[in-house]
């Protein structure tokens, strides 16, 4: 009876333990692409994960990709941070390991995405780079339903960062300048565009006036 009951309370706490935890389980075998979310598919899973293999090969740093449908009331970056935690992302020693979260739209939910890089890889990949690489390389293809490319252009340039190909900061200021002259030209598309619409409008009312005034005022 005693061996029933312990064996009764032990099965209780395992299921309350998965129960109360809202993350996905970490895969096992390790896997360093897990598309729990199904954006992707097989083919683009294979390639991720053999760029993301042959990177923490080379290197020792690890980029874990994760995709899920629900954040389970969790901010996405209060999720991915824990996420990484409970997963052990990265070598232990250094805490070299970077975790890329995407929660896709659906509906009228809005889609989410998020880069936590561990402590050790704060240095190459700080937030406000991190947030960059979000807004510049993600979104865009997000927004066309791309997850494949987009995840790419993320990973791609945190192995650059990483490796010390080149800084954050020149990664912030490439990048920003981008941003400036693609706003320059907006700015100066919708110059050009006002100051069209504004001349048309101008003669009109002058060839309206014209030939609103009497025969005898235009001869003068």
């Amino acid at each position: 009876m005693m061996k029933i009951t312990s064996a009764f309370i032990f099965v209780l706490f395992c299921w309350m333990e998965v129960a109360g935890n809202p993350f996905p389980e970490k895969p096992n075998p390790p896997r360093l692409v897990n598309d729990f979310a199904g954006v992707l598919n097989a083919e683009a899973r294979e390639q991720l994960e053999a760029h993301l293999v042959g990177f923490a090969r080379e290197t020792s740093t690890q980029i874990v990709i994760v995709t899920v449908s629900d954040l389970e009331g969790y901010e996405v970056a209060d999720y991915t941070v824990r996420l990484g935690h409970d997963w052990g992302v990265g070598q232990a020693a250094d805490d070299n390991g970077l975790v890329i979260l995407v929660k896709p739209r659906y509906n009228n939910e809005k889609g989410q995405a998020y880069l936590a890089p561990g402590y050790g890889l704060e240095g190459a990949v700080p937030d406000a780079t991190a947030r960059r690489i979000v807004d510049n390389e993600m979104i865009p293809h997000f927004r066309n339903d791309d997850y494949y490319s987009g995840l790419l252009a993320a990973v791609n340039v945190v192995m650059e960062l990483t490796r010390g190909e080149y800084t954050a900061d020149a990664y912030l200021n490439r990048t920003g300048s981008e941003q400036s002259t693609f706003g320059a030209v907006f700015v100066l598309v919708f110059a050009i565009i006002m100051i069209t619409v504004f001349s048309k409008s101008k003669r009109a009312r002058e060839s309206s006036i014209g030939h609103s005034l009497p025969f005898w005022a235009m001869m003068a």
